[in-house]
């Protein structure tokens, strides 16, 4: 073991080097090179805008990139943030001392509320340019405003709360539309809820939240200057009574639950928090006399909305008693609290403050602090200047908190993508885990970590933890790339020793029953791990090495499986006398190779059953290379193993078609030795033509003369067209058979009638039956009696013959009057067709001198020509050319002989007395020349080539001689 961990621990030194091109031992303990490549920008960015108002501010919020302040007593300054060049100026138009007393901007930044000191309300638009008083309102000295996110929309609010001073509660719903002088005022109600208390009696209503969760349930937060209550029940959805009403109508009779502080600001004010425009909220942050209370909003819960509540006392020289804070703003890890000088960050996590930023004194004090959601942009002012802080990678260290907490699972999920500092909170869980003797989850996390791989093997090494190393080691195989493949190599092996030796310890101990049967599951899942097959399959031999060393034949099996090494599966099987075993393996993976190399085995043992996998797998397996497993295991001799090589030589032969020499001559072997009845029928099955059987005929005559089937032997003479000999070998079994092998040359009259000779001279001179031989005689219509009488001995009588003499005279008599009708037939014949000659001279055509021939379509009279009875008309050369391509091979010889003694005969002289001579002369210079041209006409002119057996010879030739088909066809194109 100590050698395998020093070659993995060169192998990743190798690699480190190659990776980093540095040596191994440079690299820092977590695998990274923390260096800062420039230097960190501030989570929180503060910059004063470029704004110098002609009045001072007096209120200012920001809503959905919507800035709107108050200027003076009078003026209504509205800026769109995409559009900050051109800002809109409206007037209040009062007249009185009435101040703006607090502005209120809904999240979509359309609808604002203006509250004045004088208990009155203004509503504007933003896509209107006129302040329009709430009638409805007046005489409320508005404190807080609950809008409504789920229903509210540019046009109209939905049904909001509105908080007063005197502690009271109201639902009211704004509209956007202007109907004109008369038209509908923009508050369509307005209607008191419920009154918050303290000890005193009404207190003012702070602050106002509105929710709405997931599962339809309505939630309300509302704050005084001591308590915080929580309004949770189910909002009513119906069009008509659509509202808080019913939400706050659960608690006329008893008070709605609420946390109370008894230090007092003389105010306070609530914060949530938002990660996205238009979701629920996650955390919420309440500012009062006792400090920051910090929690979580979650809307699963029953009974209350705020969970893992916390106080965060103020910082030193913050508070009711020193400098009080006047607003707070929460973001996702930092709620900021502005003071009148300056604006402190602190941390929620730690309670840290992680910001103190100053304000110059020229800028005035501090008035107010609002959030953008929609940006996330902090706005805050004084009377003379405007700041905007820019809030950037706020969670970017937030995993050191969470690690210095012990919470690795906020940890990591915060540095997700920053892998040096993941690794380094990995690694601090690791160590976590193994001091805490959760050995099995620091593997896990270790495995992840660029932590040197010797050192955390050595720790478990050390501590005992084998289940812990092998987890260990097999997370650190699952990470392993393609190209390491010496690491994966040393990794498996080093996994199936640490297995081998937990199921060594705990097989002989029957109290460890359970954890050796775990551990062995382990080791098989392990082994049979998809993830690890490659790495596996590379070390095959390393682990088949290990297993034998353990003596654990039952993994080497279950591995071999896993590797598909059917092979070694099957030659352990077979080594152990398992044979059925081996064939269920030959025949579930159906390899063919595997059947091939170890059916010589299985055959001797399991025939019957190794032949029946043998037919099951069909045409996959090749039957020659099985013959010599078959040939072994026949040479015993047995009838019962000649009959299962039978088997399988009649399934290749009849069911799959097998047409290979060598398996018919095979089966004819076993047919020859184990089964002499089925020779036969085979040899007459595969039929009587030399060219169609598949078996070689000479050596089929050689075995079956080996052994002594004569039968047989006879059958492939007659394959052979061996006549004589079939007969010969016939005559020793049966005459019968002799007999049809003498009738087979049909077409050889003079061979038949010799076998038959044989045949008779046997049943005479063999058997001496007078009987037999006369049957004989009768069989065969080519045999007479004259024939076999010298077959006889002297001693027998005519008596014998008599029958047979009697009907020879017969049949001679009947020939000699069949000739004299045949020549009498042929006497008439001849003289009707001297008669018809005669008639034929007398017969004459017409041609007109319009007539053309019928192949050129040129006058006729212009050459020598043919004129046939049938009405066609050929020039002589015409009829030449059409007749010549249908002539055989010998006429087209002859027509040319003829063709060039024709043009080499002198020409016919002029005048009876040089005709006479020339015909004097002809028989000694060779045939005349009107014989020539008779013999051509004959040859040319015996029939119409378009009517005669010329052109009925055609009708299966091509129109285009195919040797021309492309050059006709070019033509055409």
């Amino acid at each position: 073991m100590a050698s395998i961990l020093d070659e993995y621990e060169d192998s990743l030194s190798r690699s480190a080097v190659l990776q980093t091109g540095c040596p191994s031992v440079g690299i820092p303990h977590s695998g990274y090179v923390n260096a800062q490549l420039e230097k960190e920008v501030p989570i929180f960015t503060k910059q004063r805008i470029d704004f110098t108002p002609s009045e001072r501010i007096t209120s200012l919020l920001v809503s959905c990139n919507q800035l709107c302040m108050s200027l003076g007593k009078d003026t209504l300054l509205r800026i769109d943030l995409g559009k900050a060049s051109e800002p809109n100026r409206v007037e209040l138009g009062r007249k009185d001392d009435a101040k703006v007393h607090k502005m209120f901007l809904d999240h979509t930044g359309s609808h604002l509320l203006v509250a004045l000191s004088s208990t009155e309300v203004l509503y504007m638009n933003r896509n209107g340019q006129k302040v329009r008083p709430l009638a409805r309102w007046k005489g409320q000295l508005v404190e807080s405003v609950g809008w409504n996110k789920a229903l509210g929309n540019e046009s109209s609010t939905g049904p909001i709360l509105v908080g007063t001073a005197q502690g009271q509660i109201f639902e009211a719903e704004l509209s956007a539309s202007e109907g004109g002088l008369f038209g509908p005022a923009p508050d369509l109600y307005f209607r008191p809820l419920y009154v918050l208390n303290e000890e005193g009696g009404p207190a003012p209503v702070c602050s106002l939240e509105a929710e709405r969760g997931p599962d339809g349930r309505g939630f309300v937060i509302a704050t005084t200057r001591q308590r915080l209550f929580q309004f949770i029940g189910r909002a009513v959805e119906d069009a008509e009574a659509q509202g808080f009403s019913g939400l706050f109508a659960a608690y006329t009779d008893h008070p709605p639950p609420f946390r109370e502080f008894p230090s007092n600001l003389g105010y306070s004010e609530l914060a949530f928090y938002t990660p996205k425009l238009r979701s629920a909220p996650r955390a919420f942050a309440w500012m009062m006399g006792d400090g920051v209370l910090y929690g979580s909003l979650d809307c699963g819960r029953p009974d209350s909305l705020l969970s893992e509540e916390r106080v965060w006392e103020y910082p030193a020289g913050v508070g009711p008693g020193a400098s009080p804070p006047l607003a707070i703003v929460l973001t996702q890890f930092h709620f900021l609290l502005l003071l009148a000088d300056r604006v402190e960050a602190v941390c929620t996590l730690t309670g840290q403050v992680v910001l103190r930023d100053h304000f110059l004194e020229k800028f005035g004090p501090l008035r107010h602090m609002v959030k953008d959601s929609s940006t996330g942009h902090l706005w805050a002012y004084t009377e003379r200047a405007v700041f905007r802080y820019h809030v950037q990678r706020e969670a970017r260290d937030v995993w050191r908190t969470y690690l210095d907490m012990n919470r690795f699972d906020l940890a990591k999920e915060y540095c997700r993508e920053r892998p040096d500092c993941l690794d380094t909170v990995l690694a601090r869980e690791a160590d976590f885990c193994f001091r805490q003797h959760r050995y099995l989850e620091s593997a896990r996390c270790y495995a992840l970590t660029q932590s040197y791989f010797e050192e955390i093997a050595l720790k478990f090494l050390e501590a005992r933890q084998e289940e812990a190393l092998a987890e260990f080691l097999q997370r650190k195989l699952a990470g392993l790339k393609p190209t390491e493949r010496t690491q994966a190599t040393l990794l498996t092996t080093w996994l199936t020793e640490l297995y081998l030796s937990r199921l060594g310890a705990l097989q002989g101990d029957p109290d460890a029953l359970n954890l050796y049967r775990d551990a062995r599951e382990c080791f098989r899942a392990f082994l049979s791990s998809p993830r690890h097959k490659e790495w596996l399959f590379a070390s095959r031999a390393s682990i088949h090495e290990l297993l034998a060393s353990h003596g654990d034949t039952e993994h080497m099996v279950y591995f071999a499986v896993i590797m598909q090494d059917y092979e070694r599966v099957v030659a352990y099987h077979c080594q152990h006398e398992a044979h059925e075993e081996a064939l269920a393996v030959l025949a579930r993976h159906r390899d063919p190779q595997l059947f091939y190399r170890f059916s010589p085995i299985l055959i001797r043992h399991i025939p019957r059953q190794l032949v029946d996998a043998w037919i099951e797998m069909g045409s996959r397996l090749d039957a020659r290379q099985l013959i010599p497993a078959l040939v072994n295991y026949s040479q015993g001799g047995e009838a019962q193993q000649v009959s299962q090589a039978i088997r399988y030589m009649e399934f290749c032969v009849n069911v799959l078609g097998e047409t290979e020499q060598a398996i018919h001559n095979y089966l004819l072997s076993l047919y020859a030795r184990g089964q002499p009845a089925s020779l036969l029928a085979y040899l007459e099955q595969a039929g009587a033509s030399p060219h169609r059987v598949h078996y070689d005929l000479k050596y089929a005559l050689r075995l079956c003369a080996e052994h002594g089937h004569h039968r047989a032997c006879v059958h492939v003479y007659k394959v052979l067209e061996l006549y004589e000999e079939a007969v010969d070998l016939a005559l020793q079994v049966d005459v019968d058979l002799a007999k049809q092998c003498a009738d087979l040359p049909e077409e050889d009259e003079e061979l038949r009638k010799k076998l038959w000779l044989k045949i008779a001279r046997h049943v005479v001179q063999e058997e001496e039956d007078v009987q037999t031989a006369m049957a004989c005689l009768a069989s065969c219509p080519l045999l007479k009696i004259e024939d076999v009488l010298p077959f006889f001995p002297d001693f027998v009588t005519i008596d014998h013959f008599k029958e047979a003499i009697c009907s020879s005279l017969k049949a001679y008599n009947h020939h000699i009057q069949e000739l004299q009708r045949e020549m009498e037939e042929a006497t008439a014949s001849a003289q009707r067709i001297r008669r018809d000659l005669q008639e034929l001279r007398g017969r004459y055509g017409t041609v007109e001198p319009q007539d053309k021939c019928s192949t050129c379509d040129f006058p006729l009279l212009n050459r020598p020509f043919y004129l046939f009875l049938c009405g066609h008309m050929f020039h002589a050369d015409c009829l030449l050319q059409a007749v010549r391509p249908g002539l055989s091979a010998c006429k087209q010889a002859k027509l040319e002989e003829l063709q060039r003694k024709l043009g080499a005969a002198p020409p016919p002289a002029k005048g009876s007395g040089k005709a006479k001579e020339a015909e004097a002369e002809a028989p000694a210079a060779g045939p005349s020349r009107e014989q020539l041209k008779a013999d051509l006409d004959e040859l040319v002119a015996a029939e119409c080539v378009y009517c005669g057996e010329l052109m009925i010879r055609s009708v299966d030739r091509p129109f285009i001689d195919p040797q021309h088909y492309k050059e006709e066809h070019l033509s055409w194109l």
